[in-house]
């Protein structure tokens, strides 16, 4: 009876409400934050670190194969997979960190991870709304916020700050181990509360169809040709006649690139959906057409994709910015004791005046005070571009002092 409890207690939703959205954070944070403390570290050079933002790409684009993880198996079952692979990914990372000239395949690595930790994301969200009723999704709401929080804590706290003293394979190693220990849980623990969708080997065929193949193909040619120009412009120097072309980054010309995909999906939208209807049993044909059909949607994802912009760039630029600075160190309290729990009370205290003075009122106020964060680190930057330019790329940083330490944080 006893052993009947416990086992009961370890399946509760306060325990794996937790547990699966902490092991949702923690991949992210790796990835999109950790992952440019790492590279600058490493001696990466910042037109490189800037690619880093593209690791958020799956994010953006999981919708493109969420369908699947609705149609096939289980939540549950996906959710083992993509967390064994994250399992996998972090300790080939840990192994591969101390091998010499390893950097573009660790970079490798953190985009498939990225493309894995989208997907258990969905499979994790997924799960938590079959497993709960409607009273009980709402309950543990912000007790899911509070573990993502927590994980994100852990990993720009106690990961970086390993990484930066004891150094980065044991840093991934850690986060390996850790994501092995929910892993362990749960495929014990987690209950199974789904009915299972189509089987694996159907999936199977899926991935085996013309269709993909031909997605697949066409996105490889797409990256493949942003390649080839960006080396015509700068290398071959043929456009010699605009000047300001060599001058575009790698990443400015994939930036480029996918806002001129966002056009042409505007511009041919009617042509697209056509296309998608052709096939009126699709089941990711009627689940994109429904999430692209709707009334002013073109203005609403032109809105979210402008709204942090300027917030989104400079973050990939956050954490270089403290290694420069020579702090690298103190990254993880500073990040992870200061910036994370004052984010928490941002959030909680937005979501009074949201709820006090309506969204409508207040997005554009919250919107300008986003972005004077930028002003503010441009002040910081220029108040101490002489440490800056004693501490870039040193292994052994003139410190800041006490005082300026304290501004940073």
């Amino acid at each position: 009876m006893d052993s009947e409890q416990k086992s009961s207690r370890l399946q509760s939703p306060y325990v794996w409400a937790f547990t699966t959205y902490f092991a949702e954070g923690l991949p992210y944070t790796m990835i999109r934050t950790i992952s440019s403390v790492f590279f600058r570290d490493m001696k990466v050079s910042l037109e490189a670190i800037g690619l880093t933002s593209l690791y958020g790409i799956p994010w953006v684009l999981k919708f493109l194969w969420g369908p699947q993880i609705d149609q096939y198996t289980t939540k549950r079952n996906w959710m083992m997979l993509m967390q064994g692979l994250l399992v996998a990914l972090m300790l080939a990372i840990a192994l591969l960190v101390p091998q010499p000239g390893t950097i573009g395949a660790v970079a490798f690595l953190f985009f498939l991870g990225s493309i894995v930790a989208s997907t258990h994301d969905m499979a994790i969200d997924g799960y938590y709304m079959e497993a709960l009723d409607e009273k009980g999704q709402a309950k543990f709401v912000g007790y899911r916020v509070m573990a993502y929080r927590i994980a994100m804590m852990t990993g720009t706290g106690v990961v970086v700050t390993i990484g930066t003293t004891v150094g980065w394979p044991s840093a991934y190693l850690f986060s390996s181990l850790l994501l092995g220990l929910l892993f362990g849980y749960h495929l014990l623990m987690l209950p199974k509360v789904e009915a299972a969708g189509k089987s694996l080997k159907e999936l199977i065929v899926f991935f085996k169809s013309k269709k993909l193949l031909i997605c697949l193909s066409s996105i490889l040619i797409f990256g493949v040709a942003i390649w080839v120009i960006y080396w015509v412009v700068t290398d071959a120097g043929i456009i010699w006649y605009l000047p300001f072309l060599p001058k575009i980054s790698f990443s400015g010309w994939v930036a480029l690139s996918l806002l001129l995909g966002l056009l042409c999906l505007g511009l041919f939208k009617n042509r697209l959906k056509s296309v998608l209807l052709k096939d009126r049993d699709s089941f990711y044909a009627k689940a994109f057409i429904s999430f692209v059909d709707r009334q002013g949607m073109g203005i609403a994802l032109a809105f979210i994709i402008l709204m942090r912009v300027g917030e989104s760039m400079l973050g990939a630029m956050v954490s270089p910015f403290m290694v420069d600075l020579g702090i690298k160190v103190h990254y993880g309290w500073i990040s992870g004791g200061v910036g994370l729990p004052f984010s928490i009370l941002g959030a909680m205290f937005g979501g009074w005046l949201i709820s006090r003075y309506s969204l409508k009122k207040t997005i554009w106020p919250f919107l300008m005070a986003q972005n004077v964060t930028n002003l503010l680190y441009m002040a910081v930057a220029f108040y101490l571009q002489g440490f800056i330019a004693m501490n870039t790329g040193i292994d052994c940083p003139v410190p800041l002092g006490a005082s300026n330490l304290i501004l940073v944080a």
